[in-house]
């Protein structure tokens, strides 16, 4: 193995880490500290007023608080890491269409930086090699 593939390993290593402890303690805070309840509250005002749907704000709410929660344990063991990102790209696009309702013009300083480690370890996908996966899988 040359030095630029050792590299492109570490670069992809690093930015799943990364991602996987902010998705980690994201998902953790939603489902265990504030809970679920209260992060459909919170946005369930703006919702009623857009006439978007509890169901819409409450399957969004769990999902994206289960996936975060569940692919940033994924990300950081380097288990099933494609379907991994595979949900993590869903969850990102229902993010972004909820947030788009609420408020068509917000604040994107949360969610894109998530989104670029994301396409980072896309692109570096190809040079995954310290993970769970390569380990059991390869």
């Amino acid at each position: 193995m040359n030095q630029i593939e050792m590299n492109l390993q570490l670069a992809e290593l690093f930015a799943r880490l990364f991602l996987g402890i902010l998705l980690l303690a994201q998902g953790y805070d939603k489902l265990f500290v504030i809970g679920i309840k209260q992060v459909i509250d919170t946005f369930l005002d703006d919702a009623k007023q857009k006439r978007i749907p509890y169901f819409f704000v409450a399957f969004s709410a769990y999902f994206t608080s289960i996936v975060e929660f569940c692919c940033g344990i994924l990300l950081l063991l380097g288990l099933f890491h494609d379907m991994a990102i595979i949900l993590l790209m869903i969850n990102f696009l229902l993010v972004c269409i909820g947030f788009s309702f609420l408020n068509p013009i917000w604040d994107m300083k949360h969610v894109f930086p998530r989104l670029i480690l994301l396409i980072i370890i896309i692109i570096l996908s190809s040079f995954f090699n310290f993970g769970l996966d390569a380990l059991f899988f390869k």
